[in-house]
């Protein structure tokens, strides 16, 4: 006889950006995205869903090992309708990761498709390094 399994799905809210560093430029709210990372030995996937963004609205930027992702999205609504009611708000994203020295920063790759960003954060190699010892 087949067990029958009882799975519970938990819908997810929207997480909204509180506080910041600095002070945000568009007068729109801001979300935190859905993230999932993904670790193998050579590199570390990190796949974040943000829905109305696409290649030419998002901005990625590291400084100081802190990675940072805002993606802008532009509301669309129907010629000649007006909103009378919203059950999904609609707002830019924006989340930051700072990185550990295992990652080669020079070599970060990013994809962008269907509100979906693909980040590939390829590890640095490991350095051995012998150090000679001179007499002074």
């Amino acid at each position: 006889m087949a067990e029958e399994k009882n799975i519970q799905v938990q819908e997810g809210q929207k997480q909204e950006v509180v506080e910041s560093e600095a002070e945000r430029t568009r007068a729109k709210p801001a979300f935190i995205p859905r993230v999932d990372i993904y670790e193998t030995n050579d590199a570390v996937a990190l796949i974040a869903d943000m829905p109305g963004v696409d290649e030419n609205s998002v901005d990625i930027t590291l400084e100081k090992n802190v990675l940072t992702i805002n993606g802008y999205v532009e509301p669309e609504r129907p010629e000649g309708y007006s909103l009378a009611y919203a059950e999904y708000r609609v707002g830019d994203y924006q989340r930051s990761f700072t990185l550990s020295s295992e990652i080669d920063q020079e070599n970060i790759e990013a994809k962008m498709k269907d509100g979906v960003l693909h980040l590939h954060l390829p590890k640095a190699e490991p350095t051995t390094k012998k150090i000679a010892v001179q007499s002074a």
